[in-house]
């Protein structure tokens, strides 16, 4: 990703972004491809964004909250972190193969994090992501706080779920879907 924010200083004295620092990343452009180039998986405590950098990956909700995080800990602006929901299928998202379709469904509704960097769209969770692959899928965006990526992230996906099975009438109940969603999620981590 070439950010449009380019060499602006990390020196906030917080702890987050010394341990940035410490891995002797200075600027913020530097950061991003940094964490870009992580692994995809799930960290171990949502709400620890320095799992990020000690167990070196991430996902789309933890690399991007982190990076929203040390953000504002470095008083860099127009930075906004953003959940997208779009419309999951092996189009958009190749890694997950056939198992939507195999389960008599086109797509599912996802949660996706990604920044919005002067207005503009940047997924960093690999780096071969291209919020152009999703562009024309997405169905909703709201702009959030590092923070809600953990419990408010879940529960506004779930719901957004539960609200897309009731008016499309697929004869799948939440479980089911969400059962198939995981598997999707599992496969992204191979």
């Amino acid at each position: 990703m070439n950010s449009p924010i380019k060499h602006t200083l990390l020196n906030s004295k917080d702890s987050l972004t010394k341990l940035v620092i410490e891995k002797s990343i200075l600027h913020w452009d530097e950061l991003v491809h940094f964490i870009q180039q992580l692994p995809y998986g799930r960290n171990q405590n949502r709400e620890d964004f320095s799992l990020v950098l000690t167990e070196n990956k991430g996902t789309c909700s933890s690399k991007h909250a982190f990076l929203k995080k040390i953000a504002d800990l470095n008083q860099i602006e127009e930075v906004a972190l953003v959940l997208g929901m779009y419309k999951m299928n092996h189009l958009n998202t190749p890694k997950i193969g056939n198992l939507i379709l195999e389960n008599g469904l086109s797509y599912i509704p996802e949660a996706h994090c990604y920044l919005k960097i002067r207005n503009k769209r940047f997924d960093i969770t690999t780096p071969n992501a291209d919020i152009a692959n999703l562009h024309q899928d997405i169905i909703e965006e709201i702009e959030i706080q590092p923070e809600q990526v953990n419990t408010f992230k879940v529960e506004f996906h779930q719901a957004y779920l539960k609200k897309w099975i009731e008016q499309t009438s697929i004869n799948l109940h939440f479980d089911e879907v969400w059962k198939i969603r995981e598997k999707c999620i599992k496969k992204l981590e191979e």
